[in-house]
């Protein structure tokens, strides 16, 4: 099962560039998308409704902004849309049970504008973690993807001591994601890579990607007991369209 995501810094954006094309080429099993900024009559049909796939959206009150999407070949047993609490008007997550394992497709908020903000990512994390290991509880196996909106450690960003005062590499940030790991979740592509310059995100203002001037904020994580089942884990970094690439896995 090949399952990939990708922050599209908006959907109707990447269908006008190619999208469609790109996901009957790839086709992966399960695809996830972040930063959708679109409510779902926003779209057109044929984003909506791709064949072979079911499709769903969570969708925020503000348009234009955030949302996350959901393509499934096998439609999921169960999705829910959202933690269930005040996070959940920024349309931020998308929860699918496929049985075998519960996806958590998100889009983690970003910290950078201002420390009201840092302070509701902190937050956001600690009402993510906490619905994660409840489901880890319950018996079920756990996989979270999607923009994390964090470089974990210097070899996932370029330039690390200029960025250690800035959001998406703050100690707190980076503990964070120390703490999440030590819970007993696994970053997949480390399990296969352990190469520097696997970005996934790079600013489009100072044309970074020319220069490989990258942050790896986008992953796929999954409980320690899943990862024996992982074949691989790679980065698309050369699939354009958006200021990230995609992530993805497959799973035997």
């Amino acid at each position: 099962m090949r399952v990939i995501s990708w922050n599209v810094n908006g959907l109707r954006a990447a269908h006008k560039k190619g999208f469609l094309d790109w996901i009957s080429g790839e086709n992966p099993d399960i695809m996830c998308l972040q930063e959708t900024k679109a409510h779902e009559e926003q779209l057109p049909e044929e984003i909506k409704s791709i064949p072979g796939y079911t499709s769903y959206f969570s969708t925020p009150e503000k348009k234009g902004y955030s949302g996350v999407g959901l393509y499934a070949k096998k439609a999921p047993e169960s999705v829910q849309y959202g933690f269930g609490d005040r996070f959940d008007s920024e349309g931020r997550t998308i929860i699918a049970d496929f049985g075998e394992f519960v996806l958590f497709n998100i889009y983690f908020p970003n910290g950078k504008r201002s420390a009201e903000r840092l302070q509701y990512k902190m937050d956001f994390y600690g009402a993510f973690l906490e619905y994660a290991e409840k489901t880890k509880q319950s018996g079920k196996h756990v996989v979270v993807c999607g923009d994390v909106n964090t470089a974990h450690k210097e070899i996932d960003l370029a330039r690390p001591k200029e960025n250690v005062k800035v959001s998406g590499f703050l100690p707190e940030e980076r503990a964070w994601m120390d703490e999440f790991l030590a819970r007993g979740y696994k970053d997949t592509l480390r399990i296969f890579n352990q190469e520097p310059e696997n970005y996934t995100y790079w600013d489009q203002m100072t044309r970074a990607r020319d220069r490989n001037v990258g942050w790896r904020i986008d992953y796929f994580f999954v409980d320690q007991e899943f990862a024996g089942r992982l074949t691989s884990a790679f980065v698309l970094a050369d699939v354009m369209g958006s200021d990230h690439c995609p992530v993805g896995i497959e799973i035997a």
